[in-house]
């Protein structure tokens, strides 16, 4: 029954929404024909992707495909249906405060000032934007995003393992665990003190306050205040997804202000297109290109996500009175990029401070050594690919060093009677597992550094906006496609703990709907 409302409530608005597009399209189309003008692309566009909509519908809904009997068997567990529609709801709560600006900052001056802001800081803040869920462009509620509060988990993840005390803290489970999450919220709250000022500084500095409020240090208080409370709601949105929603919450709020700003790079992909061939938009081979590059991403996030070295392990054989027990063959699960994106969101957000820095001291001494350290680290430039490269694969392995420990593992292997054919426990173990994670590690670095720099490639050979091409090809598509997939597999396991067909393989039989 919920399903069946669903559906209808859904219709409605999908294909509300279809017929809108398909004749907004066909009417600019009908005018431009009437006028004697060219047909634009963008009409067409509409209307293809008006009937894509309605396609979708009819496919996930109506068809009998999988895709329908999958939301049947959810809409049949009210319990997963209620985590589900309580994430969404939280979601929606994140894009609102997305709009809320902050108090005495002129938009209109912001927007002004980052549209024709020469390269290095309207890239930094898209990169920003981004990789936090936050918006500094326009200066909003959540402006710093959730990383003040990602950089603290590091911090704490980091010193766990040179701090004996943060280590004794992670060995005594939940407690400890409670502990460290209480001293990571107020780093948080200090890092958002410290670049909300920082902030609110350059505001000043670069008159984006109205003029009445110009130099008020009570606005500059104000204006810390909001954006340490804007993330410290997000992170209390991110931990209320953790634990009664689906999802892992923080990677879902940076998720939904990826896919928001979607929408937005396909429209300004429409409007640049020039099909002819010698026009001088986006012509016919970019937007090939883009498309490859879109496929590529999405089956290579897929691919690198889900890879594995399977390390054999048997178990010891134990004999009880005339009976053996044991001596089962499995495997040990190694995944080959074990840091997920965060090499490469710690790279790329590392990479904006240089290009600010040497930007500032060139506008302060201008000359030959400070304009080519700034060129130097131009997004797309040659050194620029270069040193973001080595930091992919330095946090990479980095990353990889601080959560991999084959010693304890090796260990825990000789506790439970089990060894992996071949070497013995101890050392000799513990040696091969360092050994080959970093080996597939290598893989993994490989396939990040070459998401990283297509972006890049696109926008310089081929005369693209970075916009549209970190967007459509790169690193944001990565981050959709990688905490998509986990959540999937959230929803998947759900599913077939239910006994229920789910969404990656396997029946999507409905339990009870067959006698």
């Amino acid at each position: 029954m919920a399903f069946r409302v669903f559906r209808i409530i859904a219709g409605i608005i999908t294909v509300a929404l279809g017929l809108w597009m398909i004749g907004q399209g066909a009417s600019d189309i009908l005018s431009a024909v009437q006028s004697g003008g060219d047909v634009p692309i963008a009409p067409a566009t509409r209307i293809v992707g008006g009937i894509l909509v309605l396609g979708i519908y009819y496919y996930a809904l109506w068809s009998a495909s999988n895709i329908r009997r999958s939301l049947e068997n959810i809409f049949s567990i009210p319990e997963l249906l209620k985590k589900i529609a309580f994430t969404l709801i939280l979601l929606g709560i994140y894009r609102i405060g997305f709009h809320v600006p902050l108090a005495g900052l002129d938009q209109d001056a912001i927007s002004d000032y980052m549209q024709h802001s020469e390269g290095t800081l309207g890239q930094a803040m898209q990169m920003a934007s981004m990789f936090t869920g936050g918006n500094l462009s326009q200066s909003t509620l959540f402006g710093l995003g959730i990383m003040p509060y990602i950089s603290a988990s590091i911090i704490f993840q980091l010193l766990g393992t040179v701090v004996p005390a943060l280590e004794r803290l992670q060995k005594e489970g939940p407690a400890g665990y409670k502990k460290i999450q209480e001293y990571t919220r107020y780093a948080t709250v200090g890092l958002c003190i410290v670049q909300g000022a920082f902030w609110m500084k350059f505001m000043n500095s670069q008159n984006m306050i109205y003029p009445l409020y110009h130099g008020s240090m009570l606005i500059s208080i104000m204006g810390v205040v909001a954006l340490t409370a804007g993330t410290m709601f997000l992170m209390w949105l991110g931990e209320q997804i953790d634990e009664y929603g689906i999802g892992n919450g923080i990677s879902l709020l940076i998720m939904a202000g990826i896919i928001a700003r979607l929408p937005w790079a396909v429209r300004e992909l429409v409007a640049t297109a020039d099909m002819s061939l010698t026009g001088g938009g986006t012509g016919p081979l970019q937007i090939v290109f883009l498309m490859g590059a879109f496929v590529f991403v999405v089956a290579g996030a897929i691919l690198i996500t889900q890879a594995q070295r399977r390390i054999p392990i048997q178990q010891a054989k134990h004999t009880r009175g005339r009976r053996v027990f044991g001596g089962q063959r499995h495997y040990m699960p190694l995944r080959v990029n074990h840091g997920g994106v965060m090499p490469l969101i710690f790279a790329s957000s590392l990479m904006i401070f240089p290009g600010l820095l040497f930007s500032w001291i060139r506008n302060r001494w201008m000359n030959d050594t400070t304009v080519a350290l700034e060129s130097a680290f131009v997004w797309g430039s040659y050194w620029y690919t270069v040193i973001e490269v080595a930091l992919i694969f330095f946090f990479a392995y980095f990353w990889t060093t601080v959560q991999f420990r084959p010693k304890e593992m090796a260990e825990q292997l000789r506790d439970y009677g089990s060894f992996i054919p071949g070497l013995r426990p101890g050392k000799r173990t513990a040696d091969y597992l360092e050994r080959v994670m970093e080996r597939i590690t290598y893989c993994g670095a490989a396939f990040l550094a070459i998401i990283a720099v297509l972006p890049m490639v696109v926008a310089r050979s081929m005369n693209i906006s970075p916009s549209i091409s970190a967007y459509l090809g790169g690193t944001g598509l990565l981050i959709v496609v990688s905490v998509a997939l986990d959540l999937v597999q959230r929803i998947e396991s759900n599913l077939v703990m239910r006994n229920y067909g789910g969404f990656l393989g396997g029946s999507a039989r409905i339990k009870g709907a067959y006698a």
